[in-house]
């Protein structure tokens, strides 16, 4: 027997889980095998969790009915209980199961990026638990259009409540193999369908506020909700000096300042692009002066200036292709982790588009602060 050692939103400590042996069953990305999906069906039918394909990252998922099995999925990552889960499903009529009121913004954006990655925040329907919500009065919900979490969702008859397949804060999954690295032990069954297309969480929307405004930044731009609504704002800006995490109430997933991260520390750097190499290129100078082994992550266009440096050097991708860069950001983060670097130096990849995203949980991945 072990202990999670995370604790929930009361401050006590989870349930004991037993050790439990995780299997890893293949599964195609484009057309699911019936018969694999159907089993997994089954084990969130009878209150077991299952890990699926999103395709933003892997989720880790029970039946969003089923209280006790909900309460497996914070057991297994070590989550507290005040953070809560979205909640997945295959069809735009499963909303009137989970929420009291469907607005007519809620409908114009569904038809527009539905299947997809937005999560719309709306007022929490009797049937959702509240293990689910965190003890709030509205539900995160989104219809992912990954092949297998619908087949997954549809063969359950049910939705499926699910935060990211990996440890508690750490980085976010978007290989079966990130999954197996965190959550190896914890979990049944892992359904593997090879690396997610998009790479960074799906954003979300809160329409229960005055006005339509993001809390998190994904895989929908802050550009393209404009295009439906001109009134969506922009996540707001935190005071990092003064908040409370403890006392934060958070309607969505992804709202603390530390989260996404290494286990290593990660500074972000921004500015003008030579202000950041002078800074970067120094601050890499002085560390490995002290012998430390240090990671970059920085765009293809940078690579000649670090490449003599004495860093290990990671490139997701172009700053003239973010979706490139999105795709390939956790895993670039995974990669200098496991290289056992001892700190990890990150440039700022802009604000527009998929760079908001990008930025938001670089900038999470150094606890909310930025080196100029």
């Amino acid at each position: 027997m072990w202990r999670v050692g995370e604790r929930n939103g009361r401050g006590k400590p989870l349930k004991h889980m037993d050790y439990i042996r995780t299997e890893v069953i293949e599964v195609n990305a484009e057309s699911p095998e019936p018969t694999v999906i159907e089993r997994a069906a089954m084990l969130l039918r009878h209150g077991e969790i299952v890990v699926f394909p999103t395709e933003t990252v892997y989720g880790l998922g029970a039946d969003a009915f089923q209280p006790a099995a909900v309460e497996r999925i914070f057991a297994a990552k070590g989550r507290p209980f005040s953070d809560p889960l979205i909640v997945h499903i295959a069809d735009e009529h499963e909303l009137e199961l989970l929420t009291t009121t469907i607005p007519t913004e809620a409908k114009r954006l569904a038809r527009e990026f539905w299947p997809g990655p937005l999560t719309l925040i709306l007022p929490r329907g009797q049937r959702v638990p509240y293990r689910v919500t965190a003890g709030l009065e509205t539900v995160a919900i989104r219809m992912p259009r990954h092949p297998v979490a619908q087949a997954l969702i549809s063969a359950l008859g049910s939705p499926i409540a699910a935060p990211s397949a990996n440890r508690f804060m750490h980085i976010s999954p978007t290989t079966a193999h990130h999954v197996l690295t965190d959550l190896s032990g914890r979990v049944p069954f892992i359904l593997n369908a090879g690396p997610c297309e998009i790479g960074v969480e799906s954003t979300v929307l809160d329409l229960c506020s005055d006005e339509p405004r993001i809390l998190r930044p994904g895989g929908i731009s802050l550009e393209a909700l404009r295009t439906i609504l001109p009134d969506v704002q922009p996540p707001m800006q935190r005071n990092i000096e003064v908040e409370d995490e403890e006392t934060l109430v958070k309607k969505a997933p992804g709202q603390l300042l530390t989260h996404y991260a290494p286990t290593v520390p990660l500074l972000l750097f921004d500015g003008s692009i030579e202000a950041m190499y002078t800074a970067m290129l120094t601050e890499i100078a002085r560390r490995c002066e002290q012998k430390e082994h240090v990671g970059v992550l920085i765009a293809e266009e940078d690579i000649p200036t670090f490449e003599d440096s004495g860093a290990l050097i990671y490139s997701p991708g172009s700053v003239d292709d973010l979706i490139k860069v999105a795709a390939n950001l956790y895993a670039g983060l995974r990669t200098l982790e496991d290289a056992n670097v001892q700190v990890i130096l990150c440039r700022n990849f802009g604000e527009q588009g998929l760079g908001l995203a990008i930025r938001d949980r670089l900038l999470k991945a150094a606890g909310g602060k930025i080196r100029n």
